[in-house]
């Protein structure tokens, strides 16, 4: 391509290379940047990964499943819907003990965050009791922890708050246009409306999504766009290669295109230039040159361990050897100012919503108690 008319192409882009925090990119924009020459797309997400990270660390966390299998949702892409036989059996929820032994185990491998995740529609009563303790114990070990238990209402999300659950996960999966061709049982208004939840409890967020599910490149597009609107950004977006499983809907569909798949990381690093970038579900399936290329684009974090919630992962030594390699370290938790400056903000948050959550309550008791004291005159009104 000639010089004046690449200079053309990118400066129309209008891209700055510290990585401005933008919300309001267009569905337009976002297809440019898709369009890009993959070494200018590079080149670009490299910049912006710069400017706010140190391009050689990568957040490790662990990933258990608390709760395995017999989920009423119907998500085409799931081993643990139960309307699917996939051969996954049903397990209870886990007991606290051997929760805390997995994070003690994860915290000594490595991991900086340890995220629990259990199949359900949202937690019930009964089970969210236990999850608290569960949040509690492993953030008594200095890990961050992480949730992915499905819809949380306010109340649940202010008490997973409370119990010091640092990030809730729940992904948007895909475009809100594509969506009705994956999951029927829930909406995905529904989806933003647990976000929204969970960051008016204070928490962090983890959301992102799920490529090679058969949908076009601009449901790729559209899915970032959607992450890309939530304000403040994710602090955590995790990027999915659908892995394929035997009985479910999906397990025929074609692959996608590695090089597709690096596209949409680097897309989400220029996006959200301050959200780490998870590498997540099938890395199993990339070769290290993939994974490298991962790395390049502003991947910024992977899950790290054998196994994922159901799907095999790549084996710790093998991941300390790519690490080795390539130069990467794992990024260190440290209470540095900006990290207390985070803290600080967080628990602001989390005060300020405990305070509106109390005024609530306190406006609702006057309103029940003037309804008891209040004289109705219809009632000795004479009938007609």
């Amino acid at each position: 391509m000639p010089l004046a008319s690449h200079e053309s192409r990118t400066a129309s882009l209008t891209l700055a290379p510290g990585g401005e925090v933008r919300h309001d990119w267009t569905i337009e924009a976002i297809e440019a940047l898709f369009a890009l020459p993959f070494i200018d797309l590079l080149f670009h997400a490299q910049q912006v990964h710069r400017a706010h990270f140190d391009p050689n660390a990568v957040q490790v966390s662990t990933l258990l499943s608390i709760k395995t299998g017999a989920c009423p949702e119907d998500c085409k892409y799931c081993p643990q819907s139960g309307h699917y036989n996939t051969g996954l059996g049903k397990e209870k929820l886990l007991e606290v003990e051997k929760v805390v032994e997995q994070a003690q185990a994860a915290r000594d491998a490595g991991a900086s965050r340890f995220c629990m995740g259990a199949a359900w529609k949202s937690p019930r009563e009964r089970d969210l009791d236990v999850v608290l303790e569960m949040v509690r114990q492993v953030k008594a070990l200095g890990l961050e922890t992480c949730m992915t238990l499905g819809m949380v209402d306010g109340d649940q999300a202010n008490r997973l708050a409370e119990a010091g659950l640092d990030y809730y996960n729940h992904n948007l999966d895909t475009s809100p246009e594509y969506y009705g061709e994956i999951i029927t049982t829930r909406t995905y208004a529904d989806r933003l409306e647990t976000l929204g939840n969970v960051r008016q409890a204070g928490m962090k967020v983890c959301a992102g999504g799920i490529l090679g599910m058969g949908e076009a490149p601009r449901d790729r597009a559209a899915l970032l766009q959607q992450l890309a609107r939530l304000e403040p950004h994710p602090e955590s977006v995790p990027i999915n290669m659908l892995v394929k499983v035997p009985g479910t809907p999906l397990e025929d569909v074609d692959d996608l295109d590695p090089i597709e798949f690096i596209r949409a990381i680097a897309v989400a690093r220029i996006l959200m230039p301050e959200s780490h970038v998870r590498l997540s579900a099938g890395r199993e399936q990339m070769d290290e040159s993939t994974q490298a290329l991962a790395f390049l684009a502003g991947a910024n974090s992977i899950f790290y361990g054998d196994q994922l919630l159901t799907t095999s992962n790549p084996q710790v030594e093998q991941d300390r050897a790519l690490f080795a390699k390539l130069g990467l370290h794992p990024e260190v938790v440290e209470k540095s100012a900006r990290v207390c400056a985070d803290d600080a903000r967080q628990q602001a948050d989390l005060e300020t919503a405990l305070e509106v959550r109390a005024a609530r309550q306190a406006e609702a008791a006057l309103a029940a108690r003037a309804g008891k004291l209040a004289y109705d005159a219809t009632l000795d009104a004479p009938r007609v």
